[in-house]
Parts: C-alpha cells; sequence; structure tokens
C-alpha cells in the first residue's frame, strides 16, 4: 500500500515588519489592546514590488533543499492562497516558472485560512492513487494587499508568509488521514466583497468577528474529535498540535479540548499574525526548526477559515 510522507519543509517571510506600535500611529488601538484581544505583536508585510508568487518561490525553495531531492523530481505543484498575483496564470505555475521545473502539473485552490489542509488532502491523495510520487504543497498569502488599515478590527490581524512541504510516496505512514468541510451559507461572515466606492473597485477584507469566533471555536471542538475517531486515537496520543494561526484565543480553547498543555502547541501568531493559508506550513516549519517537532511525533493541524472551511490533518511525522 501507498502512503504519503512529509519529506521536506520550508518557510519564507518578508522582511518588513509591521509593529502594535506602528498601527497605533494610524488607529485607535494600543499594543497592549491588540495582543490581549488576539496574541499578536507583530506581523511581516509584503514590499511594494514583492508578490504572492515570490513568497512561495522561497519557501518552496528551501523545502525541496529540506527534502534533498532536484527540483525536476516534483511532478505536481499545489499552491493554497486567496492572494494570486493576478486572476491568471496560477500562482502554482508561477512558482513552476521560477523553479525551472518543466511538464508537471500546477494548479492553485482557494479555501482561504483552510487551504493548506484543502491542499494537503488533494495531494494526499493524490499520492495514494499513485498519480503522483513528489508533491509540491505550499500555502501562501500577501493578506496585506486585502486589508483595509483604517478597520481597527480589521487591520491588527492579518500578515504576509509563505510555507511549503514536499510530500512524497512512502511505504510508511505519513499522513494518516485529512477531513475538510465547507458551508457557505456564511459567506457574509467573512468575506471580501467588490464595492464600486467613487468609480475605483475596493475588495478588502469584511469580518463579523465575533460571530466568528464562536463558529469557529464550535467547529473546531467537533473536527479534532472527528480525526481521533477515525484513527482509533486518544487525545494523549498526540504530541503537538500545529494550528492555523487565526488568534491566541482559539489556540487555547482548541488546547483545552485536547486536554493539552500550550506548551504543546506551536504558537507563531505573536510575531506572524494571521497568514492566512501559510500558517500551518509556517508553523510546522518553525517546530522543526526549534526541535520542538521529531520523528515519529504525532501532529494535529486543524484550521477554520473563510466560506466557511475547515479542516483537519492527522500525521505521524
Amino acid at each position: 500500500m501507498i502512503f504519503s510522507k512529509i519529506i521536506g519543509v520550508g518557510s519564507f517571510l518578508p522582511k518588513k515588519v509591521l509593529t502594535n506600535k506602528d498601527l497605533e500611529k494610524t488607529l485607535d488601538t494600543t499594543d497592549e489592546w491588540i495582543i490581549s484581544r488576539t496574541g499578536i505583536k507583530e506581523r511581516r508585510i509584503v514590499g511594494p514590488d514583492e508578490l504572492t508568487s515570490d513568497l512561495a518561490f522561497e519557501a518552496a525553495k528551501n523545502a525541496i533543499n529540506n527534502a534533498k531531492i532536484d527540483a525536476n523530481e516534483i511532478d505536481l505543484i499545489i499552491v493554497a492562497t486567496t492572494t494570486p498575483d493576478k486572476i491568471f496564470p496560477s500562482v502554482a505555475c508561477n512558482v513552476q516558472t521560477k523553479l525551472g521545473i518543466k511538464n508537471c502539473p500546477a494548479f492553485d485552490i482557494q479555501a482561504v485560512c483552510s487551504g493548506f489542509i484543502y491542499a494537503l488532502s488533494v495531494a494526499d491523495n493524490f499520492i495514494k492513487t499513485n498519480s503522483a510520487k513528489n508533491i509540491l504543497v505550499i500555502g501562501a498569502d500577501s493578506m496585506s494587499k486585502i486589508t483595509d488599515y483604517s478597520d481597527r478590527s480589521n487591520a491588527i490581524l492579518w500578515g504576509d508568509g509563505g510555507g511549503a512541504i514536499v510530500l512524497s510516496a512512502s511505504n510508511e505512514k505519513g499522513i494518516l488521514s485529512t477531513h475538510i468541510h465547507a458551508d457557505g451559507q456564511y459567506e457574509k461572515l467573512l468575506h471580501v466583497p467588490k464595492k464600486d466606492i467613487k468609480n475605483k473597485i475596493h475588495e478588502k477584507i469584511e469580518m463579523q468577528g465575533s460571530q466568528v469566533f464562536k463558529i469557529a471555536v464550535n467547529t473546531l471542538d467537533r473536527i479534532v474529535d472527528e480525526a481521533l475517531t477515525a484513527n482509533k486515537l486518544k487525545k494523549a496520543d498526540i504530541d503537538w498540535l500545529v494550528p492555523h494561526q487565526a488568534n491566541i484565543r482559539i489556540l487555547e480553547a482548541t488546547a483545552k479540548k485536547l486536554e493539552m498543555s500550550m506548551d504543546k502547541v506551536i504558537v507563531t501568531i505573536d510575531r506572524h499574525g494571521n497568514t492566512s493559508a501559510a500558517s500551518i506550513p509556517l508553523a510546522l516549519d518553525e517546530g522543526l526548526k526549534n526541535n520542538k517537532i521529531k520523528p515519529g511525533h504525532l501532529l494535529l493541524m486543524e484550521a477554520f477559515g473563510g466560506g466557511f472551511t475547515w479542516g483537519t490533518a492527522l500525521i505521524r511525522f
């Protein structure tokens, strides 16, 4: 039987740092208020000439180097993003060109903050059906480009970055299971409407934060149980929670559900903010670089995002 296993991980962050103190200069807010509400102290922001495909490319290079394979051994590229460089071609095709890879399929997936879990689920099935052997799975977003920096409740949340893994065919179990869901009826609680303001198209994130928070916490409670039950595992079996970094309070609520100390949660939100599809692979890479995650550890990844979309992945690293 063919399984899929992560053999390489990489990430990339833009150089520009936007701190809470910076936001204090333009918004009616304080560093203390932002930290207490979200856990965020700073976030990275792309420069004026920096594209989502640049973040994805740099993260992909690092993942391929970490996997110790040649780029031309990649036979499928999947990018999860909400902020492509342009309507088309896909970010995945742009990354393919930048990596110098030819003739492998490449496409994007859009599931906002759940995007990386969705992409991982698709890649896992490509491998299990023997349709690919080495898949580059990337989460990358430039959320600053769709953030309204006059909206205090929104401007404090979002950051930019890219994270990537190489998922490869293996005789050993790696991805134990993935579980993805969606419910489109909640569209307007978190979306980017297209508005014509003074003859200019305005496309910025709008979110009903308190309602999203309540639904996210309740939903994540259910899907944690779903993933564990599907694999006949207990909460105590999980070594690390590698969650989407939306809000420290959501992370704490999920850890409480798992009866897990926050010491076993990979937390990057304080320095990255919410990087949407990039947040889970960014957290995974940090957990590895800090020698927290080790071979054989059981990881639970979970995410909740616009759509609404949500999902989990249980992984034996």
